[in-house]
């Protein structure tokens, strides 16, 4: 299942109040830590880590977070892997990131290994280098007039703030600059 957009939290607060097969009722935790975590996915979707730290901050019981949790993750609120897919589609394509500085904001977010090694490998060798061609293109534009060595340092820089490994960055730098 993917992970909601935003205004989708309507039909998944029916999902949620719905009373569980144990018929158990929630506590006034658990209360608290499905209204907390509900607002935080209002705004846009997170990962199940992102929401355990956000409920920790606010001092809610491991207990209750986790079985808020679970909740969640069954209905479908909360899914790591649908948010890394999505994560790795977005930042590629929007912010032009390589895979490492995808894998690097993935892991800040708390999503595992092997699920940010899955969302990451749709990311083409070509496809890197093409968002790298387009981003010193993109900035070429606004380096007129530079000495070629100090754009090949800028453009370098640039990249490497992206993520892109030197080899790839000088090699489409080179083939790039005039």
């Amino acid at each position: 299942m993917s992970a909601p957009a935003r205004g989708e939290l309507s039909a998944a607060h029916v999902a949620i109040a719905t009373p569980r097969a144990d018929n158990s009722t929630a506590s006034g935790a658990e209360n608290t830590a499905l209204l907390i975590a509900l607002r935080l996915l209002e705004s846009q979707p997170r990962t199940r880590v992102e929401l355990e730290r956000a409920l920790a901050r606010r001092g809610v019981p491991t207990d209750a977070a986790t079985a808020v949790l679970d909740r969640f993750a069954e209905v479908g609120l909360i899914d790591d892997e649908a948010f890394a897919q999505a994560w790795v589609t977005s930042r590629h394509a929007g912010r032009g990131l390589s895979r490492r500085a995808l894998a690097v904001e993935l892991r800040q977010r708390g999503v595992d290994a092997e699920t940010i090694g899955a969302a990451v490998s749709v990311v083409s060798s070509d496809e890197e280098e093409a968002a790298a061609t387009i981003l010193v293109n993109r900035r070429l534009r606004t380096m007129a007039g530079l000495p070629r060595e100090t754009a090949r340092r800028r453009l370098l820089g640039m990249l490497a703030r992206r993520g892109f490994s030197t080899g790839l960055a000088l090699r489409v730098i080179d083939e790039t600059l005039p």
